[in-house]
């Protein structure tokens, strides 16, 4: 569904961002690897 919500921030500054979503539930399997893949990168980095 694609209702023109805001469903996720980051701030511009710190290493922060948000989802309102369940990402683990995408419709294609793929689709929010991205977000996993920064999370991890995020927490490697001590962020």
């Amino acid at each position: 569904l694609n209702d023109g919500t805001v469903e996720g921030l980051r701030h511009k500054e710190l290493p922060i961002f948000s989802i309102q979503y369940h990402s683990e539930a995408s419709p294609g399997p793929l689709d929010n690897t991205y977000l996993f893949e920064k999370f991890l990168e995020m927490v490697r980095e001590g962020k």
